[in-house]
C-alpha cells in the first residue's frame, strides 16, 4: 500500500514563510503527476501546484509568484515551498499523487495524504 504522508504545517503571519514535504513510501519516479491541494472551512478542495515525471510544472493561479513546488526522487519526496503567506492561504494541505495523464482533477488521482494544516493570521 503506497502511502503519502505530509509534515511542515503550522501558523505563521502574513508575509512569513512555511516548506511542506510529502514522503512517499513508493519512488516518486513512478508517478505520472504530484500535486499539492488544499481545502479551505466551507471551501471545495483545490489544486495548488502539480509537478509531472519531467519536471513541468503547474500552479494554481492566486500562488504563482509565491509558491514552488519541487521533489526530490532519491529522496522520495515532494515539498511545497510556500513564501509570502496570505490568510487566505489558511487550509489543509494534501499531497497527492497519480499514474495517468497531468490533471486538476481530482477524482484522477491513486493516492492521498492525510493533510497537514497551515494557518496564515493578518
Amino acid at each position: 500500500q503506497v502511502q503519502l504522508v505530509e509534515s511542515g504545517g503550522g501558523s505563521v503571519q502574513a508575509g512569513g514563510s512555511l516548506r511542506l514535504s510529502c514522503a512517499a513510501s513508493q519512488g516518486t519516479f513512478a508517478y505520472r503527476c504530484m500535486a499539492w491541494f488544499r481545502q479551505a472551512p466551507g471551501k471545495e478542495r483545490e489544486g495548488v501546484a502539480c509537478i509531472d515525471r519531467d519536471g513541468s510544472t503547474s500552479y494554481l493561479d492566486s500562488v504563482k509568484g509565491r509558491f514552488t513546488i519541487s521533489k526530490d526522487i532519491a529522496k522520495n519526496s515532494l515539498y511545497l515551498q510556500m513564501n509570502s503567506l496570505k490568510p487566505e492561504d489558511t487550509a489543509m494541505y494534501y499531497c497527492a499523487a497519480k499514474y495517468g495523464s497531468v490533471s486538476w482533477d481530482q477524482k484522477t488521482y491513486n493516492y492521498w495524504g492525510q493533510g497537514t494544516q497551515v494557518t496564515v493570521s493578518s
